[in-house]
């Protein structure tokens, strides 16, 4: 459907239960890779092993009842849109931060996971916060500073999705001679080739499943090669996975902490530009009180569902941005249709063989999707910031910023050695907060905001590139 094409059904409009599963299943197959692969890659990388398929299950039965808070809104809680929930890749970096820190102090995946989930419901207060202070945020929710933190986010993520592509940090450390095998780097680049050709010669509904068709593809030639291991599916012995409040119990980290919380600020601003979307292609307003309204709920859904998150074993959940893209592609934007893709999530979530299906996928199969869409992740970032003036003012506030963040991921060394140096729990918070390229970069690009200024009068400071009337928008055109 064109932009400018009738809606088939209105925001309040019930479709009919064949039409509702129909558009919801086509939800479902765009955002189900995006909702478990953060899970993947952070089990894989922690070590997680056994727990990773019950940690799937939990990840999608959260994604289902957050999908359904924000489309039926209770108490004033969600946009009241079809806001598909799963973990954004921006909380990657964090968690595994928070994760390693407690694999130094020898902890196993019980006390990995409790810390991770400890500091995540906490953070989700910081969400919870800024979306009723959210006006009052307008100095620091500008274009300069969400494309600085995406593209950072994005830069820094690339490394995890290279290392899958070569067959994994596992790997890498247990096995260097068969890091970067022919098998692996085969693998991942056929997962790659075959997404890039599901762009160029596919119609529209095989581009917005180009990741499934890729990894489905690498996952046929893997069995074949005889690198799939299924005996991981054999060990699951429970049928129906039920969730368990603080299974892994409640343990915090001011170090792991702090680096979240900044995110959960961060991925609050991409809520606000994601639901901005959703009303455009719903044809609800984007300027006015009830615009301002439904942005505020909205991030308070994604902050009380990445509550709910921390509490039932799962990882913070954010309101995804490509289910706005199905929206437009069926004309149906009706509310009703995220209670049914919430309960076919929740559904899914039930069976823990889904969960351990996903963990046979290798590595190398992962990576080839992974580094595209952290790439993707990249490269939105970059997009945000082709809409900045670079004056003198922002051109210094983005020289330092990147500055800062690369720096720290390109020599780590430098934070490492300082941070021993310190000692204690105050070298710890000083590595956890400038380890991260992320939190680096973020705290830089916001202080040189705030110091410096920028422009937040030519734009809307909640959905940022959007002009506010004809006037803005004549002055962005000159």
């Amino acid at each position: 459907m064109s932009e400018e094409s009738e809606l088939i059904y209105k925001l309040d409009d019930n479709p009919s239960n064949k039409e509702s599963f129909f558009a919801a299943i086509q939800h479902v197959l765009a955002s189900f890779i995006g909702i478990i692969t953060p899970t993947l890659i952070i089990g894989g990388v922690l070590g997680l092993g056994e727990e990773i398929p019950y940690l799937i299950s939990m990840a999608l039965m959260v994604s289902g009842v957050g999908t359904i808070i924000q489309a039926k809104r209770p108490m004033g809680i969600g946009a009241g849109m079809i806001c598909v929930q799963g973990t954004s890749f921006a909380f990657l970096s964090s968690v595994l931060a928070a994760g390693f820190i407690a694999k130094a102090n020898g902890g196993g995946p019980d006390q990995i996971l409790s810390l991770i989930f400890g500091v995540c419901v906490l953070g989700a207060f910081v969400e919870i916060a800024v979306s009723q202070f959210l006006d009052k945020l307008k100095r620091v929710i500008t274009p300069v500073v969400t494309g600085t933190v995406i593209t950072v986010i994005g830069i820094s993520l690339i490394k995890v999705g290279f290392t899958d592509l070569a067959g994994g940090q596992w790997l890498l450390t247990n096995k260097p001679e068969l890091f970067a095998s022919f098998d692996n780097l085969f693998l991942g680049g056929l997962v790659m080739a075959s997404i890039i050709t599901a762009h160029k010669y596919g119609n529209q509904w095989v581009r917005l499943s180009s990741i499934i068709i890729g990894m489905i593809i690498g996952m046929i030639a893997a069995i074949l090669m005889g690198k799939v291991n299924f005996s991981a599916i054999n060990q699951v012995e429970s049928i129906i996975s039920l969730p368990v409040p603080f299974k892994y119990g409640f343990s915090f980290d001011i170090a792991a902490f702090i680096p979240i919380a900044l995110i959960y600020l961060i991925t609050a601003i991409e809520t606000s530009g994601d639901i901005t979307a959703n009303c455009m292609v719903s044809k609800q307003p984007i300027a006015g009180k009830s615009y301002i309204k439904r942005i505020q709920q909205g991030i308070l859904g994604d902050g009380v569902n990445s509550l709910i998150a921390g509490l039932f074993n799962t990882f913070p959940n954010t309101t995804f941005s490509q289910n706005n893209g199905v929206i437009q592609l069926t004309g149906i934007a009706s509310r009703y249709i995220g209670v049914w893709i919430g309960g076919i999530l929740i559904v899914m979530g039930l069976f823990p063989h889904i969960g351990a299906l996903f963990r046979a996928v290798p590595n190398s199969v992962l990576g080839g999707a992974t580094i595209i869409m952290f790439a993707t992740v990249a490269t939105a970032g970059v997009k945000i910031l082709t809409h900045v003036e670079l004056n003198r003012k922002n051109m210094l506030t983005l020289a330092v910023s990147f500055g800062m963040g690369l720096g720290v991921l390109l020599v780590p060394e430098v934070v490492n050695t300082v941070s021993a140096n310190i000692g204690g729990d105050l070298g710890a918070i000083v590595k956890s907060i400038f380890g991260s390229p992320i939190t680096a970069s973020g705290l830089s690009v916001i202080v040189l905001t705030l110091f410096l200024g920028e422009y937040p009068e030519e734009y809307n400071p909640i959905i940022q590139d959007f002009p506010l009337d004809e006037e803005h928008s004549e002055k962005v055109k000159s």
